[in-house]
Order: structure tokens, then C-alpha cells, then sequence
């Protein structure tokens, strides 16, 4: 725990302009963002007594080791700076949300030729229209199906159109004029695309031009006595109708707006968000997050502000944003929704009418999130504290693993060795963290040296990171008789790696960014897939770079046994144990990623052609070549001239082509053993 005062700029440091403040821990990690109108007020309420600092404050500034800041010109530019570093950081006490589940949209890829409407989840591309969230995608179809009577927009995909365009023949949805087969011709690329561009127009609220449209149409069919074409506009008029219905009216005036309602207690918060378009509710959201940080209601509405509209232009920010509660700078806060909308964004409370009444529904719903949520989390945590207590008993730790780390080995019959790591915190599987490893230091099947090796190229990374960030220094030379020693590492101190103060490297010093590095964060429990000699293999990676403060363990696929290192006998968990269920959890999940990367190299592998080593010859070029010549076989075959008739090669990349062909040897021919009969191998595969 670090005293404040050790690291407390003095008053005249600080500048009393706008600007935005880090606080980074000893590791150089950002661990928390602020912003202020007078940097030097608001930084200054930190370094007051801790006795008087809430007890999420006290934690972090004393979990930090330095604090910086940067003076901008405006409250907005502030705002935007302090949104753009979360984003960047992830600090772990700023408040954070997270969706509860992924919302699907009704998506329109206006960004291609032929525009598409499905259903997306995800981040969101350019150039396609969204529309929603909906709570479920079946909502999605049900709609689309209707709409699809009078905007016949595609939906297929990629693929089903391609084909559809080379065999002549639309899809199902074509024949039933569900669907305007731009793929065959029936329509015109520009008539398809102001079909979807009319589709987005009803969707986006507009939706009285077009019911009125088609009734007119269907009197106008009547009077003419064409009752099949007046009773087709009917049941169009009557299909758009049923997707309206399906969100109901809430607000008479044709209210675009986001109303945002916020139930919280002193650890959590949910936050729900309805999305009102046309005076309709057209999407909800939910988020939940933890109140890592002490912050009010007020705080909360501007975060969630700040995530909600963050990546968003234009109509995605609507005209009107209905909160619980003002954000503390209301203005700066207004102005930054205007410039992301590109008009003027009203942030207000409602008072009276339709639109307290439906935030009073909004305010329901946060409140049935967070009971829900508080109710799975009660168990979750419960469940997670006793698995790593268990853990940390059985294996004689002195405090629970809050970070456990595991390694596996796969291959296939000693070819393509890999390995995993995989990292779980608290119990959840942290996938950001995942790292992936080839075994280079030798050739063929040995897991127990495999393991040596990756733990000992994870955990030199390890001591780079510290000695790079100034964790441990050099150690100084020492009075003969005397050892040196290195601050949480024991034995022999590593060759130090060249920084940029080392005489010997010109480099200029990068800065440290407060990113999260690849190795810099130790585990307080290694955990190896496999039995005594893997576990020995990694202990003694260990030993061999000093380090002694990480706990090691195996767990056994066999028995599930754990494996302790230098102990002849292993620790037998019980079978209806958290713990063990927890370590089964985790080697799984190493295993899986392992034989994930083990299979996709291998498969990258067999695909491989000698045309891979081929300088500036791209997939397109490949391609074009062995579809000419039919195989790579009959490629080889080929002269310099021959090679240059395919479209796109010149002669110099002919030269290239025939140069690496003639250094790779054919593949021996196949023999059929039960005739003696030699096979001619065609590999035009291989490309």
C-alpha cells in the first residue's frame, strides 16, 4: 500500500486549467481517469486526509504510485480526452459498463452495391443503417418478413446471391416476390437501392407517407376494377400496419429521444435505456457495472453518456436525452452530444406528461436489472471465493490466487508443437490475456522440455517488463563475499536487458503508454497440464530465473490429481470440490486453446504451396496462375515464356515463380500398396 504523500505533486505544480489527470499504480498501469474545469482544486481533493476520503478513494490513491495530467483548452475537449483514455486504459476504478447481453440490430448495408437486411450484433461498421436494439432477433424477422411484402429488399447472403447470379435462377424469396432478385436482373441496381433507402425511411419512423400511399394506390385499383392488384396494396397496407403495431405508441408528439433511468445501491448500478423513435420504443438496452469509483447518480448518467454515444454520429444521437439526474458540467455535456449529432441535443429531466410516466417505466425496468442481476452475482461470488479459498488451502498458499495462469503442450504426432496460456482472475476467464506460443528451441514430440521452454520465455518477459518499468534495478556491484539480490526475486539475478539508458542502445526510451502489457502481471498460481515431470519442467524454469514468490501446480487428466513440485504424493482433491472443479476449469480451457491454435496451424500448413515463398505474388495472382495451368505439377512443367501468358505476371515475377518451383523438390510419388500400381499425384490442391 503506497503512502500518498510520497507521491503528492506540490500546489504550484498543478495548473488550474481545464485538463484530464491518470493515476497509475507501481506497475506504470493506468488505474484511473479523471477529468476537472481546475485540475489543480480537483487533483488537491485527493491528497486530503485519507480518514476523510471515501473508502473506494482511500483504495485507489493508495493503490497508486504517481499521478500526471494534461491541460486542454475547453470542458468539452476534456470530456472527449477523459472518454478516449477509458477506452484506451481500462482503468479498473473508473466505472465501466457492460452490456448483459449482446443486442442484435436490424442492420442495412447501404455500403454495398446490392444493400442487404439482416440481423447484426457487434460493433458497428460504416456505411451500414442501424436500427433497434431489439431484445431478440426473432423480433427482427418477424418484422422484416412482414416488411418485405412492400419493400422486397434482399437478404440472402453473400454466397446465395453469387450463385443465384451465375445459375440464372433467384432464390425462394424471388418467387414469391419477397425479395426484387436484383441477382437475376428483375431490378436495377439503383431501383434496389431506393427500395432499401425507402425501407430505412419507414423504419426510421416515416411511416404514415407509405400506409397512405398504398391505400391510395389500392382505391385508385378498385375504381379501375383490378380487385387482385387493389387487394395485394390492401394486405401490403395491412402487413406495414402489423409492424408498426409490434411498438406500440408511447409518445403522441413523434418524440425522437433516449430516456436513461439508473437503480443503484453502494456496489452497484444498472442503468436501462429505451430508445424512443417516432414516439415509438424501438430498442432497450441494459447495462450493469460496478461502483468502483465513488460517484453519484449524476456521475453515472454523464459515464454512461460518455460509452452510449462515444463512437456515434449523426442520427444515432437523437434530439432529445431524458435523464434521472444532470451530469455536474450539463453544459460541456450538451455541447459535446450537439457536435456528435451536428445539432443542437436537449439533456433534461422530465417534469410532467408522457415522458416522466414512460421514465417511471425505464426506472422500473433498472430496478428489476439490478435485483436479477444482484441475484446471479450472489452466488457467482460466493461460489468463486470458496473454489479459490479451497485452492489455496489445499496448496499451502498463503492467500487465494486471485490470478491463476495455466500452460498446455499440443501437437499432432510431434509436428506442429504449441502451447497456450490462459488466464483467469477471480475466477473468470480473462481472454484478453490469452497468449499463444510456438515451441522453437527444438524439433519433435518432448512436453516435459516444451514446457520448460514456454515458462521460461513467459516469465523472462516477466522480469524485462520489471526491469524496464524500474520495478527491480540493476543491482549495484557488490563487496567481495557479498551476494546480490533482487527485490521479490531470489538466486541468481538475469543478464539485464539493454533499455534505452544502457550506453550500448542509442534507441531514444519509449514511453510508457499505462497499456497493459503482454507479460507484465505475475500470477500468484501457475497451473501445468500434466503430472510430476511437467510440473518439475516448470518449477525448474522458474529456479533457473530466480523466481520463488509464484506457486506451481499440475493437474493430472488420469486421476485429476494436483501435483505439487518436489511432493512424491499428490493432493487428491474431493470430487464435489469448488476447487477442483474451478483447476478442471481452467487446464480445459488451456487445453481448447491450445488445440485451437495446434489445428489452425497445421490446416495452414497443408494449404502451404512452394508459390507461398514467392516475393509480391498475392492470392489473386496464385490463383489466377494455377487455375491457367491446372496445377502446380504442370506449373513447374512450364517455361518463363508460358508462365508470362497468364494475365497479371510479367516476366520478372515469371522468373520468381519458375526459380522457386525448381528449388522445391516434387513430393515423392503415391503408391498403391495393394497393386505396386505408382500413383500420379494431381496437386493443384495445394495452391
Amino acid at each position: 500500500m503506497a503512502d500518498p504523500s510520497s507521491y503528492r505533486p506540490s500546489p504550484g505544480q498543478i495548473p488550474d486549467s481545464p485538463g484530464v489527470y491518470k493515476f497509475r499504480d507501481e506497475h506504470r498501469r493506468v488505474i484511473y481517469v479523471g477529468k476537472a474545469k481546475n485540475l489543480r482544486q480537483r487533483v488537491a481533493n485527493y491528497f486530503q486526509d485519507l480518514a476523510n476520503l471515501h473508502p473506494r478513494t482511500r483504495t485507489m490513491v493508495t493503490t497508486a504510485a504517481s499521478v500526471e495530467w494534461t491541460v486542454v483548452s475547453t470542458e468539452v475537449e476534456a470530456l472527449q480526452l477523459e472518454y478516449t483514455w477509458i477506452k484506451e486504459f481500462d482503468p479498473r476504478f473508473n466505472v465501466k459498463y457492460r452490456d448483459d447481453k449482446s443486442y442484435p440490430y436490424l442492420a442495412v448495408t447501404l455500403n454495398e452495391e446490392f444493400p442487404r437486411v439482416q440481423v447484426m450484433r457487434g460493433a458497428k461498421k460504416k456505411g451500414v443503417r442501424y436500427f433497434g436494439p431489439y431484445g431478440h432477433a426473432w423480433a427482427i424477422r418477424e418484422t422484416v418478413d412482414l416488411m418485405l411484402r412492400v419493400f422486397p429488399v434482399r437478404t440472402c447472403s453473400a454466397g446465395v446471391f453469387k450463385n443465384a447470379a451465375r445459375t440464372g435462377r433467384p432464390c425462394l424469396l424471388g418467387y414469391i416476390d419477397k425479395c426484387s432478385a436484383p441477382c437475376v436482373g428483375r431490378v436495377t441496381p439503383e431501383e434496389h437501392r431506393e427500395l432499401a433507402e425507402d425501407f430505412c425511411d419507414f423504419m426510421a419512423g416515416r411511416t404514415g407517407t407509405y400506409i397512405r400511399r398504398l391505400e391510395k394506390d389500392m382505391m385508385q385499383a378498385a375504381e379501375e376494377m383490378e380487385y387482385e392488384r387493389a387487394a395485394r396494396l390492401r394486405d401490403d397496407a395491412e402487413a406495414l400496419k402489423r409492424a408498426m403495431e409490434k411498438s406500440a405508441v408511447v409518445l403522441a408528439d413523434a418524440t425522437d429521444a433516449d430516456l436513461i433511468a439508473v437503480a443503484e445501491d453502494e456496489l452497484e448500478a444498472a442503468l436501462q435505456i429505451f430508445h424512443v423513435r417516432g414516439g415509438r420504443v424501438r430498442g432497450q438496452r441494459g447495462w450493469v457495472t460496478d461502483k468502483v469509483e465513488a460517484v453519484d447518480t449524476s456521475g453515472l448518467v454523464e459515464h454512461a453518456l460518455q460509452q452510449l454515444y462515444g463512437e456515434e454520429r449523426g442520427d444515432a444521437v437523437p434530439k432529445e436525452v431524458l435523464v434521472p439526474a444532470l451530469p455536474e458540467d450539463t453544459e460541456a455535456v450538451s455541447q459535446w452530444l450537439a457536435e456528435r449529432r451536428g445539432s443542437q441535443v436537449s439533456l433534461r429531466i422530465p417534469q410532467r406528461g408522457d415522458k416522466k410516466d414512460l421514465m417511471a417505466t425505464v426506472q422500473r425496468n433498472a430496478q428489476q436489472a439490478l435485483g436479477l442481476h444482484k441475484t446471479k452475482r450472489a452466488s457467482d461470488l460466493t461460489t468463486r471465493s470458496r473454489a479459490l479459498e479451497e485452492i489455496a488451502e489445499a496448496l499451502g498458499l498463503d492467500t487465494a490466487p486471485l490470478r491463476i495462469e495455466c500452460y498446455d503442450i499440443s501437437h499432432l504426432q510431434g509436428d506442429d508443437v504449441v502451447a497456450s496460456m490462459v488466464v483467469f482472475e477471480d475466477g473468470l476467464a480473462r481472454k484478453s490475456e490469452y497468449r499463444r506460443f510456438q515451441i522453437k528451441g527444438f524439433e519433435g514430440q518432448d512436453d516435459v522440455r516444451s514446457m520448460h521452454e514456454v515458462i521460461g520465455r513467459r516469465f523472462k518477459r516477466y522480469l524485462q517488463e520489471k526491469e524496464r518499468t524500474g520495478e527491480w534495478e540493476e543491482p549495484q556491484e557488490p563487496a567481495p563475499g557479498a551476494t546480490g539480490s533482487t527485490p521479490g526475486v531470489t538466486g541468481p539475478v538475469p543478464a539485464p536487458v539493454l533499455t534505452a539508458a544502457s550506453p550500448a542502445d542509442e534507441i531514444e526510451p519509449r514511453e510508457d503508454d499505462g497499456r497493459p502489457k503482454r507479460f507484465a502481471y505475475p500470477p500468484q498460481l501457475v497451473v501445468v497440464d500434466g503430472g510430476q515431470p511437467q510440473v518439475a519442467a516448470a518449477k525448474r524454469a522458474l529456479d533457473e530465473l530466480g523466481i520463488d514468490d509464484i506457486a506451481v501446480c499440475g493437474l493430472a487428466k488420469r486421476l485429476e490429481e494436483v501435483w505439487l513440485p518436489d511432493d512424491d504424493d499428490p493432493v487428491v482433491l474431493p470430487r464435489s470440490s469448488e476447487g477442483l472443479y474451478l483447476l478442471q476449469r481452467v487446464r480445459d480451457e488451456a487445453h481448447r486453446f491450445a488445440i485451437t491454435y495446434q489445428r489452425a496451424k497445421r490446416a495452414k500448413r497443408i494449404r502451404s504451396s512452394p508459390l507461398d515463398d514467392v516475393a509480391g505474388l498475392g492470392e489473386t495472382r496464385k490463383q489466377a496462375l494455377i487455375k491457367h495451368f491446372g496445377s502446380v505439377k504442370k506449373l513447374r512443367q512450364a517455361t518463363i515464356e508460358e508462365i508470362c501468358e497468364v494475365p497479371g505476371i510479367g516476366r520478372r515475377t515469371a522468373e520468381s515463380v519458375a526459380a522457386a518451383l525448381a528449388s522445391t523438390a516434387p513430393a515423392a510419388p503415391a503408391v498403391n500398396t495393394a497393386t505396386g500400381e505408382i500413383m500420379e499425384e494431381d496437386d493443384g490442391g495445394a495452391s
